[in-house]
Parts: C-alpha cells; structure tokens; sequence
C-alpha cells in the first residue's frame, strides 16, 4: 500500500471506529429472540447477521458452557486465562460458546473491541482475535482517538488479516447485528454483569465463577465433569 494510500486508509479508519465508539453509547438491543433457544448453539440467520455461535471444542457434546462477556470488563480479562485453560484441556469434550455483552455504560470501548473480534473472525481468526484483545486489554482499554484507532488496526495487522476487508467488516450491518442480537439473548435470560457462564442451560454457581475470576479452575472442572458424567 503507497504512503498516500495509506494515509486515506487510516483516516477512513478513524473516522469509522469513531461512529462505532458514538453508537456504541447509544445502541440498545432490539433483534427479535422471542423464540431462540438461548442454551443451544445458534446458526446463522438474518437476526444475527448471518454470524453463528462462535464454538470452540466439540460442537455436538452434551456439554454446552456459554460465556456473556465484555472485552473491557476486568473480571472478563481476568477470567479469560483460566477459562481458555479449561476450554483447551477439555475442548474434545465440551463446546465453549463466547456472545458478545458489551456493558457501553462503563465501558465505552467494549463494543469496539466485539466489533473488532468479530470481523477478524469473518477472516476466519475469530479466536484468535478474542485471545489477543482479552489478553492486551490494559493496553487499550483506556485510549481513545487516533491512539485507540491504530491500536486496534496493529492488532489486524498482527493476525495477518486483510486490512481493507477488516474495516469494512467492522462497520457492516453484520457485524453490528451480530453484537446487537447476542445482547439481546443475554437480556433474554438476565444477564446484568459480565462475565456471566452457563452450563446447559444453568448458571455457573456463583462461587464457580468468582473461583475462576480469582484465578482457579479446579471448581469449574470439577463441575464439568460431573456434566460429563466422568
């Protein structure tokens, strides 16, 4: 890419996340999930901009674990070792569902950072993308502008993803129903405060989840596999 193009790019860049970050303040879900099975992997359809569950391990196990998460969120961030931990020792036995639950109020870069996940994975890298903005969180939870722009375009380039794709992936109607329709089935069985877990349909005991926030996971798969029967 020649200097000059690159420099249209990155201002395009710019002022697209910017539209982002004000929707993002004032987006509220509205995708109609009256009639979704929330404790199941979700297809593609219109209502969620043709984006399935993003399913890591075993699609057809017994065992469904979802995860509603907020990329800013700290308990997020702390929890995202311990569950990537139990997600890859027991990923031939168990499928792990991330949904996106942006908390815009408090932090207004979460829906940026779904977004950003979201059209990597359009590239194929969603997991990949989801580990490293969980994992570099300190360095853009609190930037803005120009400096939060480049942060997050660096992180595409890191993956090796095709930038100009990236971007508009990132401002699609998909991506944007994508975010929007997971929160809505988040809202759909209360979900109020990220990370928020369930197992086949049920909560994460609370002390389950506090465990993994703190830093074990010895709960957690004690837990799992007593769903697996082990």
């Amino acid at each position: 890419m020649s200097k000059s193009a690159w420099i249209i790019f990155s201002a395009i860049i710019v002022i697209v996340f910017g539209g982002l970050i004000a929707y993002s303040r004032s987006a509220n879900p509205s995708a109609d999930v009256g009639s979704i099975d929330a404790n199941s992997i979700i297809a593609a359809s219109e209502a969620n901009g043709q984006i399935a569950d993003h399913v890591f391990g075993k699609a057809d196990s017994k065992v469904v674990m979802i995860e509603y998460g907020d990329f800013q969120c700290p308990s997020c961030g702390a929890a995202h070792t311990q569950i990537k931990s139990v997600i890859e020792e027991y990923k031939d036995k168990i499928a792990f569902v991330y949904r996106n639950f942006p908390l815009t109020s408090i932090h207004p870069n979460a829906r940026v950072a779904a977004a950003s996940v979201e059209a990597a994975g359009l590239q194929g890298k969603y997991w990949e993308m989801h580990d490293l903005i969980f994992e570099s969180q300190n360095e853009w939870s609190n930037l803005s502008g120009d400096e939060r722009t480049a942060q997050f375009s660096s992180y595409a380039a890191s993956l090796s993803l095709d930038k100009e794709k990236f971007l508009t992936d990132l401002a699609s109607s998909s991506v944007t129903k994508k975010i929007s329709f997971d929160q809505a089935i988040g809202k759909k069985l209360g979900v109020d405060s990220t990370p928020a877990f369930y197992i086949n349909g049920g909560a994460l005991p609370e002390d389950v989840a506090s465990a993994v926030v703190q830093g074990s996971t010895s709960e957690l798969k004690a837990l799992l596999d007593q769903k697996l029967g082990n």
